[in-house]
């Protein structure tokens, strides 16, 4: 893994399970802001807005690939299930996480990047967690 690693913050929730949702992410290269990006998700589960959450980062890299060629990317959720369903830890049972589960792994393929996915306690995510807030704020 490369110093220069594109460090991604991913978030999502729900106020309510399933309820109004929202999904952020903040993107960084060595301690800059590259990208953030929050998203409302109407009615959703904290599950899906948070495998929202990474699907929203990876479209954005995907649109991003070739200014940001060479960097590996890891990214930080503080959704312990999400990190080990992403990571293949865990078997995915939901049909609607199983089918975000797919868009991520073709997204995957796309990109030409080593992505690694490590969960962080929620204090540690707090920008992230901030942007789904201030777009379910806005909804409501």
């Amino acid at each position: 893994m490369q110093n220069d690693a594109i460090i991604i913050h991913t978030d999502g929730g729900s106020r309510g399970n399933p309820g109004p949702a929202a999904c952020a992410f903040v993107a960084e290269l060595k301690g800059k802001v590259l990208e953030k990006q929050s998203k409302f998700l109407n009615t959703n589960t904290n599950n899906v807005a948070e495998y929202e959450g990474v699907l929203l980062a990876l479209n954005w890299l995907l649109k991003s690939k070739h200014t940001l060629k060479e960097n590996d990317v890891i990214f930080f959720l503080d959704s312990e299930l999400v990190v080990k369903q992403l990571n293949g830890v865990y078997k995915i049972k939901k049909p609607e996480l199983q089918i975000l589960n797919l868009s991520i792994r073709k997204i995957f393929s796309e990109l030409d990047k080593k992505i690694f996915f490590r969960n962080i306690p929620r204090e540690q995510n707090k920008v992230a967690d901030l942007l789904v807030n201030e777009e379910l704020d806005k909804h409501f």
